[in-house]
């Protein structure tokens, strides 16, 4: 499969895998024109998409000369992820501890149809990574201000600048369809698991389940070099 994705979507997911692999060592120089006419894309999308991952801190600056990649240690990958699933896990516990309102539950109803669209098929098409992309953007920020606690967003916003702590730091690889639709489907089930959990005034339970998600949404096992995982 071919992933067909908007071009800055492309170029983020793409280097991402690349630093993530290992394929980009830490301190190489990226270069925009050469990375631009290797995955096929203008310009702008990369400079847009390092930018980007400047904020992530997956990428540093180096003046004039562009950008050079900065791969993290598991240690920084780890602690990252697991305040992500902290946070999101207390968004998950303070909206099981009370009653979904009908708004709430039609937004989630709706979101996780999203998600049911794109996996009914029982592969991914080319359309699908965009889509996993917001219906999983949609669902983490539904969740997020669900909690009704604006520190949980705000300490979020602050978390997502570490290397793939952010729900939308997706990390693929696109010659795997198959290995990538089991780890977007486990994904998926994760969202489906935690609603129930919700839906069934079940607090710890709907936060285990979004700490286990953190942990295992970010790539699959095969994107990341040895010393990642």
């Amino acid at each position: 499969m071919t992933a067909k994705m908007k071009p800055g979507q492309h170029v983020l997911v793409s280097l991402r895998r690349m630093i993530a692999s290992g394929e980009l060592r830490d301190g190489e120089r990226i270069a925009e024109i050469a990375t631009a006419e290797a995955l096929g894309v203008s310009r702008m999308p990369v400079r847009t998409a390092l930018r980007a991952l400047e904020l992530e801190g997956l990428v540093v600056r180096l003046g004039a000369r562009g950008y050079a990649a900065r791969a993290p240690s598991q240690i920084q990958i780890g602690g990252a992820i697991e305040v992500r699933g902290v946070l999101e896990g207390l968004a998950a516990r303070t909206i099981a501890a009370r009653p979904l309102s009908p708004a709430e539950e039609i937004a989630f109803a709706r979101c996780l149809e999203r998600g049911d669209a794109i996996f009914a098929k029982g592969h991914l098409v080319n359309e699908d990574l965009e889509a996993f992309h917001d219906y999983n953007m949609q669902f983490h920020d539904l969740l997020i201000r669900g909690s009704g606690n604006p520190a949980i967003e705000t300490a979020l916003a602050r978390n997502n600048h570490l290397p793939f702590a952010s729900a939308a730091a997706l990390a693929l690889d696109w010659q795997d369809a198959e290995g990538e639709y089991r780890h977007l489907l486990a994904a998926h089930r994760q969202h489906h698991a935690v609603l129930d959990a919700i839906r069934a005034g079940l607090p710890d339970e709907a936060e285990e389940i979004m700490r286990a998600h953190a942990r295992a949404a970010v790539g699959s096992a095969s994107v990341f070099k040895p010393a990642f995982v």
